[in-house]
């Protein structure tokens, strides 16, 4: 007896009505039929159908479906996505969907419906030069444990493609929002503005390591290059530097290499060190609970520990005390603490971008040197003029030093370059204190209420919004801000905001104060 299966794909275009379309998948004699008709498919494209239909009620691995499809047999994932290329054509681009970092999903009756990606307002303009996001590889080193090793690669290749003057590229923490998601590569290009997709793979078995990477058209879904890197994983910065060379050189042949290849200075010699900081990484840059900051830290003493002239580390540690400060769970003189790795790492005049950005800011906001701070953060634009977070603290700085047209051009040009950031409140109340600090209240307010949305922890809203409160005259708003306040910095006063604000301007200085005294705040 022939073992069948009949399901219903979703609605395909036909010339007079938009109607369901039947799949019959005829196992022992390996055929599918759409709508009766016969398609033709090759016997890996049959056996990749197989494997997603019947498992149509989750996503499927990558790793899985190599297994299923080339058991036994060493083959590179490129494969499979030449087989899912081929089964889109046969049956609708929405039939299979991609799941970043993960796999694939077939998309049928019993499904449900797909999960529903966070969409932008509107879709975002692709700009002249080529533009790119590099989407969360597939971890198939077989251990989940292994997932920050292999996020921590795809931010390395990140921040070496942006360190190209003539590439346009999303940063990670907009890029990284779609791991785990079910997407069509078309929608990543309208949501985030670019023209390509990187997409790729990591695989590892004892110290031999290699990373699949292609490059795709967004709009279309056609793979203008791929490519298979083999290595060790004790030479991981050697990996990184090579696929951003050749993705360079697929984007755009007539770049100069070397200029992708700036980034090949290896941030340390310890990998233990390198591999902690990793860990700490995303714990530092949470900043939703004191408890996530301290646990970053402690990876980070750890790293120093191993390796007491790591920038990065030192950077690291300047980032999370900054951010305990801004968030109030920490005094300024608690972070005032990191001042002195601030100066170390600013002192040793790194080519690395993010370290001169952490610790000119914490120079500027905590060790109130703005002009010091500024400089390091222009440093770091130069070296990385694609980066999310060098624009936002860049911006943030300028307000500190009351220069607002500067500061607020910063500041939305972080918010293009990383739409989708977890932390795009920060930028968005750093445009509200610029408006503020203009005499713009109404405008100040409008944009420390959208702030308040997208970063609810962050504490700097909550005193600003006070303050432009409390100077459009809507004093029981001003009243709950402050309550809220007070919650989260028992022990503020008038004198303690003088001292400790870096701000330098008497607009908004003046308005903050008088919130704070008539909302009654100690002196």
């Amino acid at each position: 007896m022939t073992h069948t299966r009949r399901i219903s794909l979703p609605g395909q275009a036909r010339k007079k009505a938009i109607c369901p379309v039947t799949l019959e998948i005829l196992h022992d004699q390996r055929v599918v039929l759409l709508d009766g008709n016969e398609i033709a498919l090759g016997a890996r494209a049959f056996d990749v159908l197989v494997q997603l239909v019947e498992h149509a009620d989750r996503v499927v691995s990558k790793a899985e479906l190599l297994d299923a499809v080339w058991a036994g047999l060493m083959v590179e994932e490129s494969n499979l996505t030449v087989q899912i290329a081929g089964l889109r054509k046969a049956l609708g681009r929405e039939t299979i969907k991609t799941v970043p970092g993960i796999g694939y999903r077939f998309i049928g009756p019993n499904t449900g419906p797909a999960e529903a990606a966070p969409a932008l307002v509107k879709a975002l303009p692709v700009p002249d030069i080529p533009s790119l996001a590099v989407l969360p590889f597939a971890n198939l080193t077989g251990s989940e444990d292994r997932d920050y090793l292999v996020d921590g690669i795809v931010n390395e290749v990140i921040m070496a493609l942006s360190r190209v003057s003539g590439f346009f590229v999303i940063s990670s923490t907009s890029s990284f929002t779609y791991k785990g998601r079910m997407v069509d590569l078309s929608e990543v290009g309208r949501e985030l503005g670019v023209r390509y997709v990187l997409e790729g793979s990591i695989q590892q078995a004892g110290d031999q390591m290699r990373i699949f990477t292609q490059l795709v058209e967004a709009e279309t879904g056609h793979t203008l290059w791929r490519d298979r890197f083999d290595g060790l994983a004790s030479e991981i910065f050697d990996l990184q530097d090579r696929v951003a060379e050749h993705v360079a050189a697929a984007l755009e042949p007539k770049l100069i290499w070397a200029e992708a290849a700036r980034a090949k200075a290896k941030p340390t010699e310890s990998l233990a060190a390198y591999d902690l900081c990793l860990r700490a990484a995303p714990l530092v840059y949470r900043q939703n609970t004191l408890k996530s900051v301290q646990e970053g830290l402690d990876l980070l003493k750890q790293a120093l520990a191993l390796d007491p002239e790591y920038l990065q580390a030192k950077a690291l540690i300047c980032y999370a005390h900054t951010g305990a400060v801004a968030t109030r769970w920490w005094t300024f003189e608690q972070a005032a603490a990191a001042l002195p790795l601030a100066r170390e790492v600013l002192d040793a005049d790194p080519d690395d971008p993010l370290a001169l950005a952490y610790a000119g800011h914490h120079i500027a906001y905590v060790g109130g040197d703005t002009q010091r701070g500024l400089t390091a953060l222009q440093r770091a634009k130069a070296l990385n003029p694609n980066s999310g977070v060098v624009a936002m603290l860049l911006g943030w700085v300028h307000n500190y030093r009351s220069e607002n047209e500067a500061a607020i051009a910063e500041l939305r040009r972080a918010r293009r370059i990383s739409p989708l950031h977890p932390q795009i409140g920060v930028t968005t109340s750093g445009i509200a204190n610029a408006l503020f600090q203009l005499g713009d209240f109404e405008g100040a307010v409008t944009h420390f209420e959208q702030a308040l949305t997208e970063y609810p922890e962050f504490a700097t809203i909550h005193l600003g919004l006070m303050g432009a409160y409390w100077a459009v005259g809507r004093k029981e708003e001003s009243a709950r801000m402050a309550e809220i306040f007070r919650r989260k910095v028992p022990d503020m006063t008038v004198s303690t905001f003088r001292r400790t604000r870096p701000q330098d301007n008497k607009t908004y200085t003046g308005a903050v104060i008088a919130a704070l005294e008539g909302n009654g705040f100690p002196p």
